[in-house]
């Protein structure tokens, strides 16, 4: 193992135990999901989800409410279409492009970009980021 790679895997479990110490302690819980919904969605389906971002005026299509997905399922989230709508690279052919972007696509990008000198699994890494999303979706659902 290069020394480089040895230091980053040395200081990253520092952080981890310092973080978790932090959390032992009382501090701050972060939000994953919350803090991927704010960077990738928030633009189109608004801070609280409802589907009034401030992209909402550009948007060929307006993005739709996230808050009542269950409710306009019966009063089941739908858990898995969320899933594949999100990641959006398993599409069924003849399709066409889909209203929003592929996440799923962006996330493969970006997990080759953050693990260069680690051995990987990157369908991990988006299948993580996206599961976050979703979980944080479910919690925004108005009864």
């Amino acid at each position: 193992m290069r020394a480089a790679t040895l230091t980053a895997l040395v200081t990253a479990g520092l952080l981890a135990g310092a973080s978790g110490a932090a959390l032992a302690q009382g501090g701050a819980k972060v939000d994953f999901g919350k803090r991927e919904y704010l960077a990738n969605c928030a633009n189109c389906h608004g801070l609280d989800g409802k589907g009034d971002g401030p992209y909402k005026p550009y948007l060929a299509k307006s993005a739709g409410d996230l808050t009542t997905l269950a409710k306009r399922n019966q009063g089941v989230f739908p858990y898995y279409q969320l899933i594949e709508m999100i990641d959006g690279r398993r599409l069924p052919p003849g399709h066409g492009r889909p209203d929003m972007p592929i996440w799923g696509a962006d996330y493969l990008v970006k997990s080759a970009r953050d693990y260069t000198d680690v051995p990987y699994d990157p369908e991990l890494y988006v299948r993580g980021r996206i599961m976050a999303l979703v979980d944080y979706i479910q919690s925004i659902q108005t009864k």
